[in-house]
């Protein structure tokens, strides 16, 4: 068995991220990165009548929380969480290996998402 030595790091964002940074870093990552997409508890932070968030964010809370899912249902990230007390979470997006066989990138993956 190969262990690797490399500490294991996670890129924070000081900012809410946005769908559209989640995919960019999904393109670029390389196995084993890491991402936090989200800090909180995602369910209800995208929930509109529990949510704190002004509803621009929420709604963009709720793309980001579903592309998210995608890309993992897609494998292309592993999403795990990290509990960091009561009712809060950290959500992290691990990169996989990209299929090598695949014939289509990432951008015709999203745009045969939205048209579906």
């Amino acid at each position: 068995m190969f262990m690797q030595n490399t500490p294991i790091t996670t890129v924070r964002t000081s900012r809410p991220l946005t769908e559209i940074e989640f995919c960019a870093w999904v393109a670029q990552a390389v196995p084993g990165d890491r991402l936090e997409y989200h800090r909180g508890f995602l369910v209800l932070d995208t929930f509109p009548a529990i949510s704190h968030l002004p509803d621009a964010q929420r709604v963009e809370l709720a793309r980001l929380g579903s592309r998210a899912f995608w890309a993992a249902e897609n494998g292309l990230v592993h999403l795990v969480q990290e509990r960091e007390g009561p009712d809060r979470f950290a959500y992290i997006a691990i990169a996989r290996p990209k299929p090598k066989a695949a014939t289509a990138s990432l951008s015709a993956l999203l745009l045969d998402a939205q048209a579906a």
